[in-house]
């Protein structure tokens, strides 16, 4: 079970690219990777509250747009919400990983493999045709009414996919992820892309690799 963003397509290059010639138009001189990391930063920190608000989940694409308003608005740079749209929309065309294409058509030989993400239903439906990757099940945490790494959204992805937690290999590239999907009883793999430390965690990986061509070496 893999996490999407980030793990199996590259959000930080995918939204760089597309937010580059926007910042630019706009006369923003500064660097348009730290202002994605800001955007990016800023959505974790509202998708947590909102998982924290035990209300309604508010789906992974308004998160998206007002934390980008937010983030224009502190820049002081201007914008149309039209605009803002249009640059959350980029996330429903992120291409992979240059080696995840690869690695999971090996992994597939042997394993069931699915996508549990943040995403709404049907972002992860519109990237299907950007990434390529032909998962067996693509779970939006919106069936769990919240956010990872809420307990819920990995036992309810457990449940849809009719298997005891234990028998799920968490994948991400993200420790939070990897944190929750542990505490929620499944093992994880760590793919450690930008050779950060994991951090001190009851709830230690049970694999640390550079890239998924070295998970497909050791689990196919």
């Amino acid at each position: 079970m893999f996490d999407q963003y980030g793990t199996v397509v590259d959000i930080q290059t995918g939204l760089t690219e597309a937010a580059t010639p926007f910042l630019r138009a706009k006369g923003w001189t500064g660097n348009p990777s730290a202002f994605v990391t800001w955007w990016r930063r800023t959505h974790f920190e509202n998708s947590m509250i909102d998982a924290l608000l035990l209300k309604e989940h508010t789906p992974y694409r308004e998160i998206g747009q007002r934390s980008l308003a937010y983030v224009l608005d502190r820049a002081g740079i201007p914008y149309r919400m039209e605009e803002v749209r249009a640059l959350v929309a980029e996330i429903e065309r992120l291409r992979p990983f240059p080696e995840v294409p690869e690695a999971l058509a090996r992994l597939q030989k042997r394993y069931r493999l699915a996508v549990l993400s943040n995403g709404d239903p049907d972002m992860l439906e519109a990237a299907k045709p950007h990434h390529g990757v032909a998962f067996d099940r693509l779970i939006s945490v919106a069936v769990a009414n919240s956010f990872k790494p809420h307990a819920a959204t990995y036992a309810t992805a457990a449940e849809i996919m009719g298997v005891d937690p234990s028998r799920v290999l968490f994948i991400a590239n993200h420790a939070f992820d990897c944190i929750g999907a542990k505490a929620a009883g499944m093992r994880t793999a760590f793919i450690d892309r930008r050779r950060r430390p994991f951090g001190a965690t009851p709830h230690q990986p049970d694999l640390m690799v550079p890239s998924m061509r070295e998970l497909a070496d050791l689990m196919a």
